[in-house]
């Protein structure tokens, strides 16, 4: 495996998560809650960005590979997963939003493997519909860490409210987005078992 910018990228997102869900174990005498909070939210926003970059530079350079694509949606999931677990411990989303979430996650990573072991994998490839859910959990989560007051802009209860809305409309998406997937893989499906 040839390690270029846009992996190296990604791995440095991957390796970010422990560091992410780290801060939450530091004791409040080294870093209060409010400071960790900025934290984790800098941290998340920044391996948000290099989510929408590595993409970016993949196609940029000509730098695109079969390892790229595999770890890449690894790491997005990895990365929500590990905020949700966080968000989920600090009482600031559901249970029942973040196993829809999670739970969609796996499901479809497990949808996608198998329909790329029959030659189908194109026909679950990455829809509109599932773009939209990424874009407002990427807006949601960093809200729902950073839980302060905006200066000039949103009161902490403000971010809460925003991010609780988004995140449950990401939750709302997901279980649509699955929907599809599954629309999409049924034929697939159906004509594998013979019926």
């Amino acid at each position: 495996m040839k390690l270029t910018i846009p992996n190296l990228l990604t791995l440095l997102r991957i390796i970010s998560i422990p560091l992410l869900v780290g801060l939450y174990y530091l004791p409040d005498s080294v870093m209060t809650l409010a400071g960790k909070d900025l934290a984790s939210t800098a941290i998340f926003v920044v391996a948000a960005v290099t989510d929408w970059l590595d993409g970016y530079l993949a196609r940029r350079l000509n730098q695109t590979s079969a390892f790229g694509a595999f770890l890449d949606p690894v790491a997005d999931k990895l990365m929500v997963t590990g905020a949700l677990l966080i968000l989920l411990q600090l009482g600031r989303v559901e249970a029942a939003v973040a196993l829809v979430i999670v739970g969609r996650e796996i499901a479809i990573s497990a949808l996608r493997e198998w329909m790329a072991q029959i030659g189908q994998g194109k026909s679950v490839a990455v829809a509109f519909i599932g773009k939209i859910k990424t874009a407002s959990q990427m807006i949601a989560i960093p809200l729902l860490l950073f839980s302060a007051e905006v200066p000039m802009l949103m009161a902490a209860e403000t971010t809460q409210i925003l991010g609780t809305i988004l995140i449950n409309i990401s939750a709302i998406l997901t279980v649509i987005s699955m929907l599809f997937y599954l629309r999409m893989a049924y034929p697939h499906a159906r004509s594998e078992r013979g019926f």
